[in-house]
């Protein structure tokens, strides 16, 4: 999992954010919508509590950018100025050129496009930057919003995980997508 191709996460950019690494100043902005149990719905961790919830994620996140192990971009909304949410890779496999990507957003800015713009800007990085041929996600089975994000972003429909993920005190089926190097030179054409 330890990323050897590129020693620093690089900063990202696209038509209305930024994607960089994060620092312990996002705290309050990332308490802002991880604490919402909307947001936190279909995710692994429960809502943060409190503002200690985000440090502690934070020191989490800064630890493995220390040691370059795959990590979050923290998504910067340009015309807020403020950290709206995360994207990043969850689990990478060098010897077999495959990543995994996952996200959150603040439900303030749900359903306008910033986490479509997001992942296209995560993909182009990964098939870009590094030797990747696959990149993979994956959701729980009813959060439809996140299955629409990786179809926006062509990925492709794999099938189902069957209790794949246990989180929350509970057995969880995914839904697979991916898209693979050519998929995406395709596209970009």
């Amino acid at each position: 999992m330890t990323l050897t191709l590129y020693p620093d996460l690089p900063t990202l950019e696209s038509d209305r954010l930024i994607l960089r690494k994060m620092s312990r100043e996002d705290a309050p902005d990332l308490f802002e919508y991880a604490s919402d149990p909307e947001v936190a719905q279909y995710t692994t961790w429960h809502p943060h509590q409190s503002l200690e919830d985000s440090y502690i994620f934070l020191n989490s996140i800064l630890e493995k950018y220390q040691t370059h192990k795959s990590g979050d971009w923290g998504i910067i909304h340009k015309g807020d100025c403020k950290l709206i949410g995360t994207c990043g890779f969850v689990n990478w496999v060098q010897a077999d050129h495959h990543a995994e990507i996952g996200y959150a957003l603040s439900r303030r800015y749900w359903g306008k496009g910033y986490m479509p713009e997001a992942v296209k800007a995560v993909l182009a990085f990964g098939f870009q930057e590094t030797n990747l041929n696959r990149i993979e996600a994956r959701c729980k089975l009813p959060n439809h919003p996140s299955a629409r994000v990786m179809e926006k972003v062509g990925m492709k429909y794999e099938g189902i995980l069957r209790q794949q993920m246990f989180s929350k005190g509970r057995f969880d089926d995914m839904k697979l997508y991916a898209i693979l190097r050519e998929d995406w030179e395709n596209l970009s054409k």
